[in-house]
């Protein structure tokens, strides 16, 4: 597993467009937005009348599996702003094209399978509270799977983008303690693309 700072001199190993930064936060930032997550409106994320073991609330849009599309819903919170604010220049980003905000909580045993997200949204970064997770990459190639997987710690941030958010599809395996992410994602309608 891979465990360094991608963001100052590409990764050989990983996906394009993957990139991963440790100690975005401090802990006593991580504290302070975990003690505001507890009092969030969670709900069982619901997927074609399946509920999962994981909470979820999103902000600026949702995704609407039953009709297929993205339709907005309540803002960002104001105290979701400074860390919005902290993944846009972490990932050089203009801080209005994080558009939509979409807090998980997993309890022990919550896992996500394989999935790409949905093509309306783009770049994708999420940050990573209270323990540390597995995230798995793979693409299908004509043999067989590609495979990547690194050790994700609390109070790091990552980034999907081009290759990394398109062609591979990502997955975290059950966690064995509370976590709580925090994932920013642009809009596919913004205009002209964003460079690596």
């Amino acid at each position: 597993m891979m465990q360094v700072d991608l963001f100052g001199g590409g990764n050989a190993a990983g996906p394009e467009g993957f990139r991963y930064r440790p100690d975005v936060l401090s802990p006593s930032e991580e504290a302070s937005l975990v003690k505001r997550f507890a009092a969030l409106p969670f709900a069982p994320f619901e997927f074609h009348g399946f509920l999962g073991k994981r909470r979820i609330v999103s902000y600026g849009w949702r995704y609407d599996y039953a009709a297929e599309k993205a339709r907005p819903t309540d803002p960002i919170p104001d105290f979701l702003l400074p860390l919005r604010r902290r993944a846009a220049q972490t990932v050089s980003l203009p801080l209005d094209s994080l558009q939509q905000a979409l807090i998980t909580e997993y309890a022990p045993g919550a896992a996500i399978g394989w999935h790409r997200d949905k093509p309306m949204f783009q770049d994708v970064i999420a940050l990573s509270f209270l323990s540390p997770c597995r995230l798995r990459l793979r693409r299908r190639k004509a043999q067989g799977w590609e495979r990547w997987a690194i050790e994700v710690q609390p109070r790091s941030l990552y980034l999907l983008r081009g290759v990394a958010r398109h062609e591979w599809e990502h997955s975290i395996p059950a966690l064995e303690a509370l976590r709580y992410s925090v994932t920013f994602r642009t809009v596919r309608d913004r205009p002209g693309p964003i460079a690596l």
